[in-house]
């Protein structure tokens, strides 16, 4: 049976996405694997032998699932964004776009490919967590599903912010001053409930709370807010990046233009 366009576009795409990503695996997988393994060390082992526990969790148990969640954001996001930024950089979008693809495809692709990425660093991350705790799981159901509408969110917003940058200076606009803060901000190091009320209540605001939330939960049976509330916030949110991403493709906004 002959495929469509469709399928075979999109195949195509995440198959170059992916051979990418494990071709340079040492930009791609090694670093945040590096960097998570630092934090285990130093807040985890070092600093957190100091620290009471929090919700009945070693300190190193508690933050665990937020130092994933922060991998599995991070991946998510800049794969995407350099993606497509690159695409854009080396004029090889003018390709797909003339392609009989749909446009929902080329989105597709992309966005499978910063998941594809996400889920294998957080793989990764878990697995160098064993060598300095054990982390149970409570629902395995709210783990895969935090996860997965947390990297397909963040790979819609690189997308997004793909399509706007026109520099190479512009990508790191996002990553610098809004993912870096919110995520530091999140809960993944602390419970807001040890937070004064002012601060405590403005921590509800930032969404990454509710995704570290919602996958802490997911291993430890624990989190700051209901998960009813969380997987709302992030299906909100996802739904609506999905819906901007694919206004500005079918305009061409930074695309065609």
């Amino acid at each position: 049976m002959e495929r469509s366009p469709a399928l075979v576009g999109y195949y195509t795409i995440i198959r170059k996405e992916f051979v990418n990503m494990t071709r340079i695996w040492t930009q791609t997988l090694l670093p945040p694997v590096i960097t998570m393994s630092l934090y285990f060390a130093i807040f985890g082992t070092f600093i957190g032998s100091q620290v009471a526990p929090i919700q009945g969790q070693s300190y190193i148990q508690f933050i665990v699932p937020g130092l994933v969640m922060m991998a599995i954001i991070t991946s998510a996001y800049m794969h995407t964004v350099f993606s497509f930024f690159f695409a854009k950089f080396m004029r090889t979008i003018e390709e797909i776009l003339v392609s009989p693809m749909p446009t929902w495809a080329v989105i597709a692709g992309f966005v499978t490919g910063g998941v594809m990425r996400a889920t294998i660093v957080g793989i990764l991350v878990i697995a160098v967590s064993l060598f300095f705790t054990r982390i149970p799981v409570f629902n395995i159901g709210v783990v895969l599903g935090a996860a997965l509408i947390t990297a397909l969110l963040f790979a819609f917003i690189g997308l997004i912010n793909g399509v706007f940058a026109k520099t190479f200076d512009a990508v790191q606009i996002v990553p610098t001053f809004v993912l870096t803060p919110l995520t530091y901000l999140g809960g993944v190091f602390y419970s807001i409930d040890q937070l004064p009320e002012f601060f405590r209540m403005l921590s509800l605001f930032n969404p990454i709370l509710y995704m570290v939330n919602a996958f802490r939960y997911g291993f430890l049976g624990v989190s700051d807010v209901s998960m009813t509330l969380a997987f709302s916030v992030m299906g909100g949110l996802l739904l609506v990046s999905f819906c901007v991403t694919l206004f500005l493709f079918i305009r061409g906004v930074g695309v065609k233009s």
